[in-house]
């Protein structure tokens, strides 16, 4: 049953997770060394995969004997290694002139979009709200996704490339950040 408050708060949790706004510098640097960023397709794959990790995520994770905590560590270490690329300025990624293109699959629509973070909250949200609630929240980022990610040729002619070189490193600081409180949050040691 549609609840809007329930929508509201969705999306607001949900926004503040995916970080778009956060993003940009990323998505500038991805697309400059893609070529290209399908904006229609990352946003559609991380569409899908938020939607099918809401039904089906703790399935498919005890499928290959995952447990979300193992999904989240692994998605911090792509973050952190992304992260280290946007303040090094550096590439520690090798360029496979094969995967032209593929970046608007890796990293952008998982785990920049559709990541660890955003899946894990997912499920949290599911034991909480009305699944057709979250899908609309979902749904309702999507759009503002999908308009950032077309804008961002517009926000890199704003910022100019020193603004630029400085908003990519505060954001790579950020995502560092995040990327190690998903790692803290999540690892357990076992005696």
């Amino acid at each position: 049953m549609f609840n809007i408050k329930e929508i509201f708060s969705i999306t607001l949790i949900l926004f503040s997770v995916i970080d778009i706004i956060g993003s940009v510098p990323m998505v500038i640097s991805l697309r400059k060394r893609e070529g290209k960023i399908h904006s229609g397709r990352a946003t559609i794959i991380s569409g899908v995969l938020m939607i099918l990790f809401l039904f089906l995520g703790q399935s498919i994770l005890k499928l290959f004997g995952l447990d979300v905590e193992s999904f989240a560590l692994a998605g911090a270490i792509i973050m952190f290694i992304i992260a280290m690329e946007m303040i090094l300025g550096v590439t520690l990624f090798r360029d496979d002139p094969d995967s032209k293109g593929s970046g608007s699959i890796v990293p952008l629509a998982f785990p920049l979009i559709a990541g660890a973070g955003t899946l894990t909250t997912i499920l949290s949200l599911r034991s909480v709200y009305d699944s057709l609630n979250i899908v609309s929240g979902i749904i309702i980022n999507l759009v503002f996704v999908y308009i950032v990610l077309k804008s961002t040729n517009w926000l890199e002619r704003k910022l100019g490339k020193s603004g630029f070189g400085v908003l990519r490193r505060v954001f790579g600081i950020i995502l560092l950040s995040i990327a190690v409180k998903i790692f803290k949050e999540n690892l357990h040691f076992t005696s």
